[in-house]
């Protein structure tokens, strides 16, 4: 037979355990080229550039 729970788990004790499943707002660097905060690691969606590559066309939203 396998483990099982002497005791029913309390929402208190259950709701602490999940207290740090919360998820996180992204982390936001500013583009190097445009100077437009975008998310670390990926295209700058307002410029198009990545490392100082031209990977996608720049936006033309104004």
């Amino acid at each position: 037979m396998g483990a099982v729970p002497k005791r029913k788990v309390s929402k208190a004790r259950r709701d602490k355990r999940r207290a740090h499943d919360a998820l996180s707002l992204y982390h936001l660097v500013p583009c190097a080229d445009c100077g437009e905060m975008k998310r670390a690691h990926r295209v700058c969606p307002s410029c198009g550039k990545y490392n100082g590559r031209q990977i996608l066309p720049a936006s033309t939203e104004e």
